[in-house]
């Protein structure tokens, strides 16, 4: 007897190519609309644009990509699930685009600098200086980019960078603008309500603010109450409570309403010394921290003339901020001083 044949195997699906080149920026406007209203006429009405012209231009799109990103109905349009992805991406990325582009209209034609630096030094020293500046210079535009990430000064759009290192691993060409030593500060009515503290072991009756993160780096366990105590003999000490902040800018302001006594950078708070909103106590128990605070200038920015006058400004405030704190420049140190 014959035997049939043995069955053939399955077809395969057929193989998918994904484009792998970039898709073209052309038609993501079109996209947008239509992706918002739902809807090619209210799209085309938006774009001032033909509905069939938004229509090509979503068809050439999805061509691009590789995948339908609108399900077409008789009377409605929804997006696929690859639409809506793309849709939660686009809408921040033309956002920021177009927020970039009408900074560098506005700013076109005119004198600016960039500065970043951390949001703690620009609140609390950078900014209330600024006015001064501007008084002197009114036809030049700042931008302040408060962040914590460091800037890449050769391939950013950034002039200036001020920041705080440790002396030996700045980068080369970094001015050194002050140092910074701790000092305890309270606010004037929190210490007039609490016994007199002359003592060390008398911060105990008060509530101790201090940076959540502080033992994150090894040196910022310089800038610490625990570091602070075992320098004072009273290692084993301990305050009615702890509190507890991100930033240096929530300390001064949770020490400046009361809330207890904090560790303050001095260069950080010379200003609400200077004016009584914060009073030092125990000025003879002063920490040195092994932090100081550096200008960077971005290598494409020092030749013009708006940068150097800003940089020479910052070197007249940081002049004026360690005779505040009552710093001598070492004279074996590069500082750069004005």
């Amino acid at each position: 007897m014959k035997q049939s044949p043995p069955p053939l195997p399955p077809t395969p699906p057929p193989m998918v190519h994904l484009r792998t080149r970039p898709v073209s920026v052309g038609n993501w406007r079109a996209f947008l609309a239509v992706a918002r209203h739902l809807n090619f006429r209210a799209a085309a009405d938006d774009l001032s644009l033909t509905q069939s012209a938004v229509s090509r231009q979503i068809q050439a799109l999805e061509d691009e990509v590789g995948v339908p990103l609108f399900l077409r109905h008789t009377r409605a349009v929804e997006l696929t699930t690859a639409g809506g992805q793309l849709f939660q991406t686009l809408t921040p990325a033309l956002e920021r685009l177009d927020a970039t582009v009408r900074m560098v209209r506005q700013s076109a034609g005119r004198k600016n600098v960039a500065i970043t630096t951390w949001a703690s030094f620009a609140s609390m020293w950078l900014i209330p200086r600024l006015e001064d500046f501007q008084r002197s210079y009114p036809d030049i535009d700042i931008r302040i980019d408060a962040t914590d990430t460091m800037v890449d000064m050769d391939t950013s759009d950034v002039d200036l960078a001020l920041r705080s290192a440790v002396p030996g691993t700045q980068p080369a060409g970094a001015i050194r603008l002050f140092g910074e030593q701790l000092c305890v500060v309270g606010s004037p009515w929190l210490l007039q309500s609490r016994p007199p503290v002359t003592t060390p072991a008398d911060v105990a009756n008060f509530t101790l603010i201090e940076a959540g993160d502080a033992h994150r780096l090894a040196y910022f366990e310089w800038i610490t109450w625990r570091r602070w105590f075992e320098v004072n003999g009273i290692s084993r000490l301990q305050p009615q409570r702890w509190l507890y902040f991100n930033y240096a800018q929530q300390i001064a302001q949770s020490t400046l309403a009361g809330q207890g006594l904090s560790l303050a950078r001095m260069p950080l708070i010379a200003d609400s010394l200077a004016a009584g909103d914060l009073v030092e106590v125990l000025p003879g128990h002063r920490l040195d921290s092994p932090l100081a605070y550096w200008l960077l200038i971005g290598p494409r920015s020092a030749q013009r003339p708006e940068v150097q006058a800003f940089r020479a400004w910052l070197q007249l405030q940081a002049r004026l901020t360690r005779e505040a704190i009552g710093e001598v420049p070492d004279p074996d140190t590069r500082d750069d001083l004005p």
